[in-house]
């Protein structure tokens, strides 16, 4: 078995431990840095009554908490399906080197776990989507984004 399919296994075992206890959905992830898992995490979403407690989301915490920083440098993530459109946002926030996946999205609606429909409703004008979105101008908000530019002790990210 080779280090990949090594890893793969672990975060394959975290998510059946975590959907065998009703944690969350079948989904589990690792993230290993310099050949160590540094984060690790199953669906959690059941749980914690967290709908953003995926699995993905779960490790990123603990690993950028163990790491001490926001980004995810030098890691790898081994996750059992390929991530959702929330997941695969937080991973690109995360700037990991490499994503291994197991599982596609095509298997995971194929057991109810379909986001096709947040794909399609990105690609349509927020006026069309299902999910009201209003744009709501308020002075304040501009000005707080005027001071974040002009601040210059920032972290960029």
């Amino acid at each position: 078995m080779t280090r990949e399919e090594q890893f793969m296994q672990q975060a394959i075992n975290i998510g059946l431990e975590g959907m065998r206890n009703n944690v969350g959905g079948p989904f589990g992830c690792v993230i290993v840095k310099d050949n160590k898992i540094i984060g690790k995490g199953c669906n959690s979403v059941i749980a914690s009554n967290d709908p953003t407690a995926h699995a993905e989301v779960v490790a990123i915490r603990e690993a950028c908490k163990t790491l001490g920083s926001f980004q995810l440098e030098d890691c790898e993530v081994y996750t059992t399906c390929e991530p959702c459109p929330m997941c695969m946002g937080a991973l690109y926030w995360a700037r990991p080197k490499k994503i291994y996946y197991a599982n596609s999205k095509a298997d995971a609606a194929a057991i109810g776990f379909d986001d096709s429909f947040i794909y399609e409703e990105f690609g349509l004008p927020i006026n069309e989507r299902k999910m009201s979105m209003e744009y709501l101008h308020h002075a304040e908000a501009i000005k707080m984004f005027e001071e974040w530019k002009k601040m210059n002790n920032k972290t960029l990210y």
